[in-house]
Parts: structure tokens; sequence; C-alpha cells
């Protein structure tokens, strides 16, 4: 199964705050620019701060009949082993 592990919180979130190793970061506000690349995947493991921008995102792929999403929260609930 090929699954990608998403951050949607800012750059500079990312950058100064933490982030797991094997994610990804496409910032909620830039996430419908990655649509076509998220459609190849068949598992897509999205994380924030807390899990609420997960939900917006999750929205948002909706609209675009992406539904193989799951929110795993904060991003500290990533193991990336």
């Amino acid at each position: 199964m090929k699954s990608i592990i998403v951050d949607v919180r800012s750059v500079d979130e990312f950058n100064m705050d933490g982030h797991a190793p094997c994610s990804v970061n496409y910032p909620l506000d830039q996430l419908e620019s990655h649509i076509d690349e998220l459609r190849g995947f068949d598992e897509i493991i999205m994380v924030c701060r807390s899990g609420n921008r997960v939900n917006m995102a999750m929205a948002m792929l909706a609209q675009h009949g992406i539904t193989n999403v799951v929110n795993k929260g904060p991003w500290q609930n990533i193991n990336c082993n």
C-alpha cells in the first residue's frame, strides 16, 4: 500500500517546532496545489499541531473526491519506523 504522511502546518511551524522526518510539509493554504499528486496514494495520513487543520484539509480533499485520509492529530503521533 502506497501511503504518504502530510503535515499541514505552516512552513515556519514545520521547521521551528519540529516534525516527523518521514512526513512532507504541505501547508493547508497550499494543499490544493498538491491534489493531483495526492490522488496517487492509497492512504493519506495527515497531521498538524492538534488535528483541527487536518479536519479542514480533509473537507477540502473530500470536495475533490479524495476520502482515503486519516487524521492522526498532532505530528508527534507519527512513528516513522
